[in-house]
């Protein structure tokens, strides 16, 4: 229902928008949201849609967009710290600030931006000037805006999850002091948001309480001795004090404000706005704005039959509630439940979905949804012949029940893995994160689906996944690559490794006797016992008592005790080495040799989880527990590995990669002393380093050779100098000389970083052998830092990315091979560039050459892939 029907006014109200207040709701509502070449659009689609709302149902004759002007105002030349708490904008929210004034605009509605001010002091300056003409609304939701309440005065948010209206009888309920009062009320219990203080001790009861009797200020300061005792106490020494902070809150009314004449609602050109939506890709809004345009005249107060939320059939619901209209709980019951799968229609060369639920499945097809409650083995009989099944995780579907693996792999279509190709940094691809993205996608028609609908929103979010993936190159990726791993990491997951209990009880009864013992040897040292596990405790001895010099804070601002700043601190004294000691066999003992043993299963084996979806270069994690981060170096990581056993009777087989994110570079840079030295099969850091010291690679020292090492994977990751001068412990001027130094000797990969830079400029985006796609639109920034990071990030993305495409492809050639399988040979981890088999012993030999031989072998490069092999009853001896 439009605000006017709601809320009679005598006249057609003026429309005050806080644009800054939605612009910055809107980008942290849809942090992922972005044009298909990386440009964002998040807060540009939330904005546009809140006004073509407003337009469609209020249809104003005045209104004001307000923006916040750039830099400081006044309220910063009162008190330097005003928001000094806060980030400067995003780099991504500014970049959309010019065509969010432009889209503005075309709909027809004014925009104005406070100068010298904030939008909130343009907002209160137009309420006061207007009120007593007609009525205003201030639609916003800054608490700040409280102040502009009056008979003719009222705040609208039509975005939050449930519709506010605050009325001056809404604000007279609430608090015991008029309006005009806020400034005082603000400045008494302070702003963490503006970084204003406040008075200490005094909270919203206190000051409601007091400014109920004296309703400022100053006359809280005049009769201050009528105040209680404690009250008394908190107020005298911050009398001063809380007149600046009632001047940071006290909004202005005395700003130049545009003329009411300025403020008229233009009637706007459709195609000019379908051709601005259409270039941002808004889709869904282009056609709520041919819609809405159609109707012509008087008849935009009634929503479109096909809205850009599902708030058309909801009734009110929140601008930033990505699942507008999908809430599992709404409508529930309208499927057809079912319990006999041969009931059900026919879906052979049909599209359809999957929803798992924990009542069941709900099923889609021609139009229906059905929740079917019976056996899995029959569904997936009836199900084999559909042309695509959409479901929102296959590798969920597959652990479940070894029914589903009877339904053809080409068949199924995997929501999360298509969301996670389309944009691999949003983290989250759970089923309700992915119904939710539908309802706020720019391309999707939300009004075409029924409420609460699950199984017809799979499908829809497969028809709008399905072109996207195609356009963006990524189709042979997802058939040939990623989807096809999917039942391989079921069945590695379900072997699980072996571990030897008797090894880790041993194993971890000596390390609890180390860590009682350095213990004491910390606690002599500092001179005092404390707590060596608390951050605090240890910056206080290290700190204070001690006195060590800082290196560091925490985001909080104490004195930070990380291991990079205990690191700096080595020798300075001895207590430092003894906390390090102490820290990695805490670890040892917290993560590993206390755990593990109690998550294994009847059998002694350990299940981990591999993660498809978690990072943005493609290479797989894993979880619960995280088996990739099992320690390797030293006397410690071996001692740890060899507790990972095989079974009786049972080998283990590693192989892995020899060097594979240089040798993938070398390929792609074409940099002759990289493929030359791979060819040789030499030594690739020796190589570097006869290069950058000048001298023959058999000259090259130990250090030198380890310099150069660090120098190779560095600068592939994108470290820079200061980084470089950290790691080598060299000045920073010498640091940069090695990189110069590096850059100039080996031509061929600067040409190749300055291309992969290019590259990603030019599109948005960079690709990995695969195909596989990263958008970085940070590459275009002026923000130095960001630019800097997304460099890096593009170089980084093309070489490990491409690396873990080459493991995947691996995995596949390894778990498909029949000579393998003949063997008995099965595939149980993954561990970055390794790979680990379990076989009979009497075959582990055969099974390690024919491993090593389908790794070397499984893709072409312009150098040899090499697999280091090792055979053994346990890891240690395996890797």
């Amino acid at each position: 229902m439009p605000l006017k029907d709601k809320t009679p006014f005598s006249k057609p109200p003026v429309y005050l928008i806080d644009g800054s207040s939605y612009l910055y709701r809107g980008y942290y509502a849809y942090g992922d949201l972005s044009r298909s070449d990386g440009f964002p659009t998040n807060a540009l689609f939330i904005v546009m849609r809140l006004l073509m709302r407003l337009l469609r149902e209020e249809q104003p004759e005045y209104a004001l967009f307000v923006l916040d002007g750039k830099g400081p105002n006044f309220r910063h030349e009162i008190y330097k710290e005003y928001k000094a708490n806060r980030e400067a904008m995003p780099e991504p929210l500014a970049m959309q600030i010019a065509p969010l004034k432009e889209g503005v605009e075309l709909l027809g509605v004014p925009v104005h931006t406070a100068e010298g001010a904030e939008a909130d002091d343009v907002i209160a300056s137009l309420a006061a000037a207007r009120r007593a003409e007609r009525p205003v609304v201030i639609i916003g939701s800054d608490k700040d805006l409280k102040q502009c309440l009056d008979e003719n005065v009222l705040m609208w948010d039509p975005a939050a999850k449930k519709e506010k209206i605050v009325t001056l009888a809404d604000f007279a309920g609430e608090t015991s002091f008029p309006p005009s009062s806020w400034p005082d009320f603000q400045a008494l219990v302070g702003d963490s948001s503006d970084n204003i203080p406040g008075v200490p001790g005094v909270g919203k009861v206190t000051a409601g309480d007091m400014l109920g009797r004296f309703p400022t200020l100053e006359e809280l300061e005049r009769h201050i001795d009528e105040l209680k005792p404690a009250q008394q106490k908190k107020l005298r020494p911050h009398l001063e004090d809380m007149y600046l902070y009632r001047e940071l809150t006290r909004l202005k009314t005395d700003i130049d404000v545009p003329a009411l004449d300025d403020m008229a609602v233009r009637r706007a050109d459709p195609a000019q706005v379908r051709d601005f939506l259409m270039e941002y890709e808004f889709r869904s809004l282009a056609r709520d704005a041919e819609q809405m345009f159609s109707q012509g005249p008087g008849a935009a107060g009634r929503s479109p039959a096909k809205a850009s939320s599902a708030a058309a059939n909801q009734g009110q619901l929140s601008l930033f509630d990505a699942g507008g209209g999908g809430g599992e709980d709404k409508d529930a019951g309208s499927e057809i439940p079912v319990v006999d799968a041969s009931t059900l229609p026919d879906v052979a060369g049909k599209c359809t979905a999957l929803v798992p639920r924990p009542e069941g499945m709900y099923l889609g097809t021609d139009g229906s949804e059905y929740l079917y409650s019976g056996e899995a083995a029959p569904l997936a009989e009836a199900l084999a012949k559909a042309r695509r099944i959409a479901v929102p995780s296959l590798k969920e579907l597959l652990r479940g029940d070894d029914a589903w693996a009877r339904v053809p792999l080409k068949v199924w279509f995997d929501l999360g893995l298509a969301a996670y190709l389309l944009n691999p940094e949003q983290r989250n691809y759970s089923w309700d994160r992915l119904r939710d993205s539908l309802f706020s996608d720019p391309a999707f028609d939300a009004g075409s689906l029924p409420p609460g609908s699950r199984a017809p929103a799979a499908l829809a979010l497969a028809e709008v996944y399905a072109p996207r993936l195609e356009g963006a190159g990524l189709k042979d990726l997802i058939e040939r690559l990623e989807s096809p791993l999917i039942p391989v990491l079921v069945r590695m997951e379900r072997a699980g490794i072996g571990i030897d209990r008797t090894a880790f009880s041993a194993f971890l009864k000596e390390v609890e006797k180390d860590l009682d013992e350095l213990t004491g040897r910390v606690f002599e040292l500092a001179g005092k016992s404390f707590n060596i596990r608390s951050s605090r405790q240890l910056a206080e001895v290290l700190f204070t008592d001690l006195g060590l010099a800082r290196q560091g804070k925490t985001p909080g601002g104490a004195a930070s005790t990380s291991s990079t700043v205990l690191e700096k601190l080595k020798g300075r004294h001895p207590v430092v080495e003894a906390v390090l000691d102490h820290r990695r066999l805490e670890k040892l003992r917290s993560t590993y040799l206390s755990p593990l043993p109690k998550m294994v299963d009847a059998s002694g084996r350990l299940h981990t989880t591999f993660n498809q979806l978690a990072t943005a270069t493609g290479r797989l994690s894993s979880s619960n527990p995280n088996l990739q981060n099992i320690p390797i170096r030293g006397p410690l990581g071996r001692r740890m590995r060899a507790c990972f056993t095989a079974a009786p009777g049972n080998a283990l087989i590693a192989s892995d990669y020899s060097q594979i994110e240089l040798r993938v570079l070398a390929h792609l840079s074409k940099e002759p002393t990289l493929l030359r030295a791979f060819e040789e099969d030499g030594d690739i850091h020796a190589q570097t380093a006869a290069l950058l010291f000048d001298k023959a690679p058999e000259a090259v020292s130990e250090d030198e050779r380890r310099n150069a090492k660090t120098i190779n994977f560095g600068l592939l990751y994108g470290m820079g100098p200061q980084k470089l001068s950290r790691e080598l412990g060299l000045k920073l001027d010498r640091a940069k000389e090695f990189i110069s130094r590096y850059f100039e000797r080996l031509q061929g990969l600067k040409r190749f970083y300055d291309a992969i830079v290019s590259e990603a400029e030019e599109n948005g985006y960079v690709t990995t052998l695969a195909g596989r796609r990263r958008l970085l639109p940070e590459i275009r920034s002026r923000n130095a830092q960001l630019l800097s990071q997304a460099k890096r990030q593009a170089i980084n993305t093309v070489v490990q990315g491409g690396a873990a495409d080459i493991i995947k492809m691996a995995m596949l050639a390894v778990d498909a091979d029949k000579e393998l399988k003949a063997l008995g040979a099965g595939l149980i981890l993954q561990v970055h560039d390794e790979l680990v088999m379990e076989a009979p012993k009497e075959a582990a030999r055969p099974v390690g050459a024919r491993l090593a031989e389908l790794m070397a072998g499984v893709v072409a490069l312009d150098v040899p892939l090499k697999a280091d092999l090792g055979v053994g009853p346990n890891w240690s001896e395996a890797h």
